[in-house]
């Protein structure tokens, strides 16, 4: 008798989401054909960054990147201690929150933002600003640990199968505040424990839990 194998639903590795559709997102893929279960990374959005225009302090901020947890909106920058060739800047996210401070010509690394802050020929007073604005990104494609244009974050879980291989197409993904089985994920091709370890952690600050026999 032959064996058939069933594929994979969404309801075999999606055991919960918050009501109303909340965990869910409308996006584009745009490449790959990717069954549901596939772990996806988001593209890189657009990074601007500001400066105040009352600013006293005309060091200059290097290159921004985003991290796996990096918010659309707008992180504020507040000078908030002067110092002579240096100086501290309280750092909120999109939603208002405090992240850790960043102090001027010392590289700043976190899972939001990286960057460094140069120092200039005038020092910063308190209260000179930088906006770093996060544009909204809609594409997806298939998480990907050796890419450079934000694939290598995991961004959430497909929710259904989705071919993009003749070009970009709508699809769904599981984005936040989720439980989902380990063992039914689907992973690209060559990811290694220790990588599928890294994009689990990432996934679980944006609210979704992988479990075994969830």
């Amino acid at each position: 008798m032959p064996v058939l194998n069933q594929p994979n639903r969404l309801g075999d590795w999606l055991k919960w989401e918050e009501v109303n559709l909340f965990s869910r997102d409308e996006v584009v893929l745009g490449a790959g054909n990717l069954m549901t279960g596939a772990i996806v990374g988001r593209k890189a959005p657009a990074v601007t960054v500001t400066a105040g225009v009352g600013n006293t302090g005309n060091g200059a901020m290097g290159t921004v990147t985003r991290g796996p947890a990096a918010l659309p909106g707008n992180y504020v920058l507040t000078c908030i201690t002067e110092a002579s060739n240096a100086g501290v800047f309280s750092v909120v996210d999109p939603r208002g929150l405090p992240l850790p401070n960043l102090t001027v010509a010392v590289a700043y690394s976190g899972d939001h933002l990286n960057m460094t802050l140069a120092d200039g020929g005038e020092d910063f007073d308190e209260g000179d600003t930088f906006t770093i604005s996060v544009a909204t990104s809609n594409e997806v494609g298939e998480f990907n640990p050796a890419a450079s244009d934000g694939l290598q974050f995991a961004a959430g879980v497909l929710a259904f199968d989705t071919d993009a291989s003749g070009g970009a197409v709508p699809a769904v993904v599981i984005a936040r505040q989720a439980i989902v089985q380990r063992n039914l994920l689907v992973w690209k091709s060559g990811v290694t424990a220790p990588q599928k370890a890294v994009a689990l952690a990432q996934l679980k600050t944006l609210g979704i839990l992988a479990r075994e026999g969830a």
